[in-house]
């Protein structure tokens, strides 16, 4: 897959979600198979996710780097996922991949992510919010 085909696939993810009121989405192309990407999707009920990725697509979709920071409406934390290496100390099973839930000092163990599954996730907590 080349750089640009992912950047159409994010596209596409972004606008078939249904509870994305709209976006703001910058994508910079690094090389034939690396991109990064950064931006906001904005919610229908006011809450935000902001969202970074530097991906390698030359042999499988690799997140060398991915924050997904979503909030609310009053702009507090609902959940972050990212794969920083900053919580070496808390030996997590899933390391560097985790979660931050509700709070920047709740750190939980956490699969990758990619952006269709925190949409996903975003969706489900939309009603409750």
């Amino acid at each position: 897959m080349r750089i640009e085909d992912y950047f159409q696939l994010l596209r596409k993810t972004i606008d078939d979600c249904p509870a994305a009121r709209t976006s703001s989405v910058t994508y910079d192309k690094r090389g034939t198979y690396e991109g990064f990407i950064r931006g906001e999707i904005y919610f229908v009920n006011e809450s935000v996710l902001h969202f970074r990725e530097f991906i390698d697509v030359e042999n499988e979709v690799e997140r060398l780097m991915y924050v997904y920071h979503y909030v609310d409406a009053s702009k507090e934390l609902v959940f972050r996922y990212d794969n920083t290496g900053h919580h070496k100390r808390l030996k997590l099973p899933t390391y560097p991949h985790h979660k931050h839930d509700g709070s920047e000092s709740d750190v939980l163990p956490a699969s990758p992510r990619e952006l269709a599954s925190v949409l996903v996730e975003i969706e489900r907590l939309l009603p409750l919010l």
